[in-house]
């Protein structure tokens, strides 16, 4: 109790002080930040940086979303793209997703500050995956959830703040996941340039991680995509009216 105190205190001095919080090893949230907003984030749970450590399974993402997520936003610090960490250190432990499932996680949870927590150089080496990352937004005007099943799947579709364009972004777990996105939330009339970032047909988190295809192609509302998510993977949308 005297440790929940003590976050509380923290929230509420730095709200008179007009300064945001983003709490790491805190206690789970229960929705704090909705009468104080300028919580933007705690981790509160194991975050990317255990795939360091042991690891967390690929149903990891698919949980939180159902559990955690409830209670306020996330710093799960997310984008790592080089999944296979003896590439750059002697730790020999690998991340358990694929390249496209580390961007759909920035979808899938949901926090008004995030990060790109890989090393530069190895964005660098998939800059035209990095591309979602620069085109994203982070805070939204509206969420549709298409599809979901805790600790197997979520499928979720948000507008970015102030424009007409979406995001949409699908996570499963090891098991893989097929889902039809139907693009009935985009305004009437109107044309958008979809961006897809996706799984190719051989991506699975263990054996072939960084294995990913880009497509674009215009959609209006009422079309539909079937998106193929590998073992541990996942697939988004980058979705921007014309």
């Amino acid at each position: 109790q005297y440790m929940n105190n003590h976050y509380l205190r923290c929230v509420t001095e730095a709200a008179k002080h007009r300064i945001m919080v983003n709490a790491h090893e805190a206690t789970r949230p229960t929705g704090l930040a909705r009468t104080y907003p300028n919580l933007v984030g705690n981790e509160s749970a194991r975050g990317t940086e255990y795939e360091a450590f042991s690891g967390s399974k690929p149903d990891h993402t698919v949980v939180l979303p159902f559990t955690r997520l409830q209670g306020g936003p996330m710093d799960y610090t997310p984008g790592i793209f080089e999944t296979d960490l003896s590439t750059w250190s002697q730790n020999t432990h690998k991340v358990h997703t694929t390249l496209v499932g580390q961007l759909a996680v920035y979808m899938v949870m949901w926090g008004p500050l995030q990060m790109a927590a890989d090393l530069p150089e190895n964005y660098a080496k998939f800059d035209d995956a990095m591309q979602f990352i620069r085109d994203m937004a982070i805070d939204w005007d509206d969420s549709r959830y298409i599809d979901a099943e805790p600790g197997a799947y979520i499928t979720v579709a948000r507008k970015a703040k102030g424009t007409d364009n979406w995001f949409v972004g699908g996570k499963c777990n090891e098991n893989g996941h097929k889902v039809t996105v139907n693009f009935d939330f985009l305004e009437k009339g109107r044309k958008y340039e979809c961006t897809i970032y996706a799984d190719a047909k051989d991506a699975h988190y263990e054996t072939n991680p960084k294995a990913y295809v880009i497509t674009k192609k215009t959609v209006k509302q009422g079309d539909k995509i079937k998106m193929v998510e590998a073992p541990g993977g996942g697939f988004v949308m980058s979705v921007i009216a014309k």
